[in-house]
C-alpha cells in the first residue's frame, strides 16, 4: 500500500461495520514501563499499583488515546466485545485493576488506533492492499512479537 507505517503490521480488527473500522497493531511494542507511571502520565497518582506494563504503537490515528485489548472475562460497562474470547477496554479503571491483581488474565496496551472511513477498508482489501487472518488469541497475548507477523502470514486467509 506503501505506508511504511503498515509495513509488516498486524492489526486486530476491533469493529468494522457501515460507519467504517478500527483496528488495533498488535505487534509494534515501543518499550515497557512502570504501571504507576503510566497512570501517572494519565493524569492519575495511585501508590497501590504495581508491575510494568509492554505499551504498543496500536496506529496512527489518535496515538494519545489508550486502549486495553484483553482476555474476555474482565468485564467494564464500557468494555467491547470482540469475540468472546477477546474484548477492549479504554478506561483508567482498567490499568488500576491490572496493577491491583483484579484485571484480565491477558492484556495488551496501546496507544493509537487504526481506523477507516466506511467503504474504506473493503476497497483495500479490493486492492489487494491487506489479507485477512482468522482471530487467534495466540497472537494477540502469548506469541514472540517478533514472530507475530511471520505466524500471521502462515495463517492468512486472503491471498495478497
Amino acid at each position: 500500500m506503501g505506508d511504511p507505517r503498515f509495513q509488516h503490521t498486524v492489526i486486530l480488527m476491533v469493529r468494522h461495520d457501515r460507519n467504517g473500522a478500527l483496528g488495533i497493531v498488535i505487534n509494534r511494542p515501543v518499550g515497557d514501563r512502570p504501571l504507576a507511571k503510566l497512570l501517572e502520565a494519565l493524569g492519575e497518582k495511585d501508590t497501590t499499583v504495581a508491575g510494568q506494563v509492554r505499551i504498543f504503537a496500536g496506529g496512527p490515528v489518535e496515538p494519545e488515546i489508550g486502549f486495553v485489548i484483553h482476555s474476555a472475562e474482565y468485564h467494564r460497562p464500557d468494555t467491547v466485545d470482540i469475540d468472546g474470547r477477546v474484548a477492549m477496554t479504554s478506561s483508567r479503571e482498567i490499568l488500576r485493576d491490572i496493577g491491583n491483581h483484579r484485571g484480565p488474565s491477558k492484556s495488551l496496551i496501546a496507544f493509537g488506533y487504526a481506523g477507516w472511513a466506511p467503504g474504506q477498508l473493503e476497497g483495500e482489501l479490493a486492492h489487494g492492499f491487506w489479507f485477512t487472518t482468522p482471530q487467534d488469541a495466540k497472537l494477540i497475548f502469548d506469541e514472540d512479537r517478533d514472530e507475530v507477523w511471520d505466524n500471521a502470514m502462515k495463517r492468512r486467509t486472503q491471498d495478497l
